[in-house]
């Protein structure tokens, strides 16, 4: 039987190395993974050009427009059409009309201005508001779960066994069932990939929880908080700034989730 075409070969590509173990060295091939350039164009105009693997790239768009506000819901995107350059790729995006207009009168207001490099956000002020988003009623994690999740979530990073160079992230039931997975070199962008697969198959964003295989930062727990994700559990630590806006907008915070053993910094009512 004839195998299919690969998924991820665009994700990955061969290349030769001098391995060396101890005083010896060998020729041989690694498989790498791939980042290029991915702009992200809506009704023709150029929004925004992030370096991201080159996988799963409607549910970016997608997930990019839910977490970044542009988009309130995904029936605001109209369509998305990723088209491939030698350079990159360029993912065209047809956004409701008035979605479009607040998006351009943004930019319009930004030009000439010195940016703080978050994301577009030119002033403290402006990012104090982009965090004040409060969280509503989510469900309870058993605790289990998170270990369960990270066993399931292991087994499924396809392109991480491939490269060892991409984060996960995963989206959860609450007994710990991984529903969905997205890997890129960005940990932002693995969540966005997230976010839109978990719009684009119209599940609720408040019935389960993310796993990430990287630290908690202050933009992993905003764009849960932008779409209604509850609980956010990430392998590693969480800064400062992420904790604070955990508490601030109502996200369950885990960072350490390793094994049995996991810090809950936010909102603990939740894990039981």
């Amino acid at each position: 039987m004839q195998s299919g075409p690969d998924p991820m070969a665009e994700a990955h590509g061969r290349y030769g190395v001098e391995r060396w173990v101890g005083d010896g060295a060998t020729s041989c091939e690694d498989t790498v993974a791939e980042e290029m350039p991915i702009a992200l164009v809506y009704n023709g105009f150029s929004h925004a050009v992030m370096m991201a693997t080159p996988q799963d790239l409607e549910d970016f768009a997608l997930g990019f427009s839910l977490s970044e506000g542009i988009a309130e819901c995904a029936r605001e995107i109209y369509d998305i059409d990723v088209v491939e350059h030698a350079q990159g790729s360029e993912v065209r995006i047809r956004l409701a009309g008035e979605r479009f207009a607040g998006l351009r009168e943004k930019r319009r207001a930004m030009a000439g201005r010195t940016g703080c490099g978050l994301c577009g956000i030119e002033s403290l002020e402006q990012m104090a508001r982009r965090s004040a988003g409060v969280v509503g009623r989510v469900g309870a994690v058993e605790a289990g779960a998170l270990q369960r999740a990270q066993s399931e979530l292991h087994a499924r990073q396809q392109l991480f066994q491939l490269t060892g160079a991409v984060h996960g992230a995963a989206w959860c039931r609450s007994d710990g069932a991984v529903e969905l997975v997205r890997e890129d070199v960005g940990r932002h962008n693995a969540l966005d990939k997230l976010i839109g697969a978990i719009a684009g198959q119209r599940k609720a964003f408040d019935d389960g929880f993310v796993l990430m295989t990287s630290r908690a930062s202050y933009e992993i727990v905003q764009k849960a908080a932008a779409v209604g994700i509850g609980v956010v559990a990430a392998v590693s630590a969480p800064t400062g700034m992420a904790v604070r806006v955990a508490q601030a907008s109502g996200v369950t915070l885990i960072g350490f989730a390793r094994g049995e053993r996991h810090s809950v910094y936010s909102h603990p009512e939740r894990v039981h």
